[in-house]
């Protein structure tokens, strides 16, 4: 048996098992991978005062730009375009929020009478079989009630405080979003050829038509949810309505609101209306709420969704069910917003740069998205 040369190290590569040095250099590049991600995320937590509103102001820009590329197809100017589809979007949300509040301030006072109906029979309930609670020991909660605000005032005033810098914030945030969505509206396509000069000039125009159909497959995202968001907000609305529910159209606005986070959103703002029904007309009144909301939803998952949200970002279920905890897990109520749009944005993306090959992204216009797209069928 002969001896390695003296001088040179022996190659002892070969002597480790082929599954082995395979396995560590898919984890080490595993490893880098997870610390990019990590690094992203702590950038993004970092700076979610800026991200969250820049993000808000993408999804609106989806929502509008095709009205402002109408408006420009026919001949008005981009600035004017532009500020008539934002002074009316804004009319419609003013006028949608006053009637929320106009609705609400009107029957807060039968809510009221109804809520006490609803605690005496909760009382009486409390002092009945099996708890048999004394009347002393009722009448001593609210100054038990009183001693614990007492006892915590210093936490109560914190929070308070917290309270108002964070409504500060979310001012900020909604100026900072009408703000970013007007640029988007009126020069989104000059800030796109900006931004991807960063590009190499020989993958920049395959970077530009990704770019495009990420951008068409959010417009079709976000029709698509305003779509179902509305069925939803009308099946329920009309429901409860007819029920007697109290509160019928701010419950509908929160329903549609509530739908805008996929799955979700619209069965927690059904949860609102149940116990809503539960506290103001009993316990009937609330199952009847609860298969009203239950139909609703079916219609969602089972007709709306696959025709409309599947065909707009074709995603499987499970796919958005996921990427929606992990986004609730993440970033909370934000995350679970971002989640799904971030998820086809990046789908439509990536299939573009892997099937789209000699295609002028001049060509494709994100805010007339074709029916079928090159390369992105089944």
């Amino acid at each position: 048996m002969t001896s390695p040369r003296p001088g040179r190290p022996e190659d002892v590569s070969q002597s480790v098992p082929k599954v082995l040095r395979v396995s560590a250099a898919l984890s080490w590049r595993l490893l880098a991978v997870a610390g990019a991600v990590w690094l992203i995320s702590w950038i993004v937590g970092y700076l979610a005062v800026v991200i969250i509103p820049v993000a808000v102001a993408l999804l609106l820009a989806a929502l509008l730009a095709p009205a402002v590329a109408q408006l420009v197809r026919w001949r008005v100017p981009s600035g004017v375009a532009t500020a008539i589809v934002v002074v009316g979007g804004i009319a419609v949300v003013g006028g949608v929020l006053y009637g929320v509040i106009s609705a609400f301030v009107g029957g807060l006072p039968d809510l009221q009478k109804q809520v006490a109906q609803s605690v005496k029979a909760i009382t009486d309930w409390l002092e009945g079989p099996p708890l048999r609670l004394s009347e002393a020991q009722l009448t001593d909660l609210p100054n038990q009630l009183v001693k614990l605000i007492q006892d915590n005032q210093l936490t109560i005033t914190t929070s308070a405080l917290s309270t108002a810098a964070t409504l500060g914030e979310l001012l900020t945030g909604v100026l900072l979003v009408l703000f970013t969505t007007i640029f988007f509206l009126h020069d989104g396509g000059g800030i796109w050829s900006f931004l991807i000069r960063i590009i190499p000039a020989d993958v920049r125009p395959r970077v530009d038509l990704a770019g495009r159909r990420g951008f068409a497959s959010l417009v079709r995202y976000v029709r698509a949810t305003a779509a179902v968001a509305v069925v939803d907000a009308v099946g329920i609305g009309v429901g409860i309505a007819i029920v007697g529910v109290p509160l019928a159209v701010p419950l509908a606005a929160l329903v549609f609101l509530g739908a805008f986070i996929p799955i979700v959103g619209a069965v927690i703002a059904g949860t609102v209306a149940v116990l809503v029904a539960l506290v103001a007309k009993g316990f009937v009144s609330a199952l009847i709420v609860l298969a009203i909301v239950i139909a609703v939803m079916q219609l969602e998952s089972h007709i709306l969704q696959p025709l409309l949200l599947g065909r707009a970002v074709q995603l499987h279920p499970l796919a958005v069910v996921l990427v929606i905890a992990a986004g609730f897990t993440f970033g909370g109520i934000a995350g679970a917003l971002m989640s799904v749009p971030i998820l086809a944005v990046l789908n439509s993306g990536i299939r573009s740069l892997l099937h789209d090959q000699g295609i002028d992204p001049s060509e494709v216009d994100p805010t007339r998205p074709p029916k079928v797209e090159p390369g992105h069928g089944k």
